[in-house]
């Protein structure tokens, strides 16, 4: 079990300079934050840290750089934090600066300051210790709240972790571990998992890790149709991973009963909204049409296990949610989870698409956890380790 930040003595924070791994990989538009989910999330650490005295520095990358770029600068995110927290955010445009440490320790006490875009530097995404040790003389301790990072090895998520002491996980961070850890090693039974997306290629290893903990994996997306062309089944247009159909007939030998397929598709000539649809039984799929979403069998067959579970991990579309009608089945098991959260069913969203189809649907809040990083917490319930985890001071 890794240490949290709530494990330090508070008065032990006073005046010390907390290096902060935060996750402010926000959407930029003409330089103003377009949404700021990811920095309201990180605020229960950072205000916390203000409160007991510590001078916060605030690290994190902004997109994909080659370099500096002022398009993709995290100013505009030290603006928005600012705006938030109602006092002032110093930004710090270089820590190479002669005069970037001496201005940390010059904050005031619950003082925050955010450092330009960590991907500016050619050694961040390279583990650079040279970097590390740089970032390093920015703090005195160090806290990594950013999830949504943790299955990089960057210089700012494990190699800093190494050289800053104590080195604890954020409030973000405790809470993705307890949801995601707790799913896996201590479920609430039956333990349930709804799959989707578009290729089974994609979720083999996620699969193959589940089966043996789950008591039903339910699946969704163009995948199933890998599973249904597996089974002998037309498929018509549908997405099918023709080299995949070997492997999805031993993961469905093996599952037995625990993988669940839809039991109907809704199907159309295009993926077009507004086109023509029909709604056909899996064994119907007629040539020159493709499968884009499940239908309202499916729906109601996954609504009732979803109702009946005691702890539900969710990853992955049903269909092609960005374009309706075929966003039907994706709202229908977001729709389900919320009932079932009600009820005090545990419910955990895996982040990436499945994360924005229950935000868009605005049930974000009436989930039990909804996952702040997609590719990391994908590769968490793969059982995979995460470098930026498995770097922090264990309990």
């Amino acid at each position: 079990m890794k240490r949290s930040l709530r494990s330090l003595v508070p008065l032990g924070l006073d005046g010390r300079r907390a290096l902060v791994r935060v996750d402010f990989n926000c959407p930029l538009k003409d330089g103003v934050v377009t949404d700021a989910t990811r920095i309201r999330a990180s605020l229960p650490t950072i205000m916390y840290l203000r409160e007991k005295g510590a001078r916060v520095i605030l690290l994190s990358h902004l997109g994909r750089p080659k370099g500096p770029d002022p398009t993709q600068s995290l100013a505009p995110c030290a603006t928005a934090l600012e705006a938030m927290l109602g006092a002032p955010v110093l930004f710090i445009p270089d820590p190479a600066s002669p005069d970037a440490v001496t201005r940390t320790k010059r904050l005031p006490r619950g003082g925050v300051a955010v450092v330009e875009n960590t991907r500016f530097h050619a050694g961040e995404e390279k583990n650079d210790p040279e970097l590390a040790r740089l970032f390093a003389t920015l703090g005195d301790l160090y806290v990594n709240d950013a999830f949504g990072s943790a299955h990089r090895a960057h210089a700012s998520t494990e190699a800093v972790a190494h050289l800053l002491k104590p080195a604890v996980s954020g409030f973000l961070m405790e809470k993705e571990l307890e949801y995601l850890g707790g799913a896996l090693d201590q479920p609430k039974r039956p333990f349930i998992s709804v799959l989707g997306g578009s290729k089974v290629s994609g979720k083999i290893d996620l699969i193959e890790n589940l089966l043996p903990r789950v008591d039903a994996i339910l699946i969704g997306g163009a995948m199933a149709c890998t599973f249904f062309r597996a089974m002998g089944l037309e498929t018509g247009k549908s997405l099918v991973e023709e080299d995949r159909l070997e492997m999805a007939r031993a993961l469905m030998q093996q599952a037995g009963e625990k993988l669940v397929l839809p039991r109907g598709a809704v199907i159309a000539e295009m993926l077009e909204a507004g086109v023509p649809t029909r709604s056909v039984p899996r064994e119907q799929i007629p040539p020159g049409w493709a499968m884009f979403d499940i239908d309202a069998a499916a729906e109601q067959d996954y609504a009732a296990r979803i109702a009946r579970a005691g702890t539900v991990v969710w990853n992955g579309p049903m269909g092609v949610f960005e374009t309706p009608p075929f966003d039907h089945g994706t709202l229908a098991v977001a729709q389900a989870m919320a009932a079932a959260t009600a009820t005090g069913v545990i419910t955990i969203v895996g982040g990436g698409d499945s994360a924005a189809a229950v935000a868009q649907a605005g049930l974000a809040a009436k989930m039990s956890h909804v996952s702040t990083g997609g590719g990391a917490s994908l590769e968490f319930l793969e059982g995979k380790v995460l470098p930026g985890v498995a770097a922090l001071d264990e309990v």
